[in-house]
């Protein structure tokens, strides 16, 4: 079966992405690496002494670069349904977050440590229908900023992708009341015609 118009113009322009032959360049596994980067660069979020969640992490783009930041005796714990290629001081578990199961072993992993960061660069599969793709991307985040609230300590930062549309002023929202500092991040990595943002919390209530 051919692929569609559209599958070969995403296809033509994903090859043409300078973040994508930049990320190849140099060793990072995707090109959202430079979202992160770009938001690092600004906001200094992740530091040495930190120990970090990444929610959603495959294929490790972010984990990958957080765990050059952070110092070896520190955590970087990637999570994500699917399984990826192991990565050197990265604690890996592969599973639903949101399972009683999962969430067992990430506090086993953590043993008692305090979560200074949660990341998360998760979206759903698209199904084109921009109703049902944005109530899943919401839901995802949701599931993110629960996660966020129960593992961070006091003063903890967290980064979450939103697709900006119906229900993205109440999660802010919600957002904010749990932070004391809150701002939107749009890299320059983020394709144009993407309605993603990033939502950067500081100071966990």
């Amino acid at each position: 079966m051919g692929r569609s118009k559209s599958s070969n113009q995403w296809l033509q322009e994903h090859f043409d992405d300078p973040y994508v032959k930049q990320a190849k360049a140099l060793g990072y596994r995707s090109r959202a690496t430079f979202k992160l980067i770009e938001i690092q660069d600004k906001d200094k979020i992740i530091k040495p002494n930190m120990n970090v969640i990444d929610l959603g992490a495959a294929p490790g783009g972010w984990s990958h670069y957080v765990r050059k930041i952070v110092a070896k005796k520190y955590k970087v714990i990637a999570l994500d349904i699917l399984p990826y290629e192991p990565l050197e001081g990265v604690d890996f578990i592969l599973g639903d977050f949101t399972e009683t199961e999962v969430l067992d072993k990430l506090y086993k992993v953590l043993e008692n440590n305090p979560i200074d960061v949660v990341l998360s660069d998760m979206a759903p599969n698209l199904s084109g229908n921009k109703v049902t793709d944005q109530i899943r991307s919401l839901y995802l985040a949701e599931l993110a900023l629960e996660t966020a609230v129960n593992v961070l300590t006091k003063g903890g930062t967290f980064l979450v992708k939103v697709f900006q549309g119906a229900g993205f002023e109440a999660y802010h929202n919600q957002v904010r009341q749990a932070f004391a500092s809150v701002v939107i991040r749009k890299p320059k990595a983020s394709r144009p015609r993407s309605n993603e943002v990033y939502i950067l919390a500081k100071g966990f209530k």
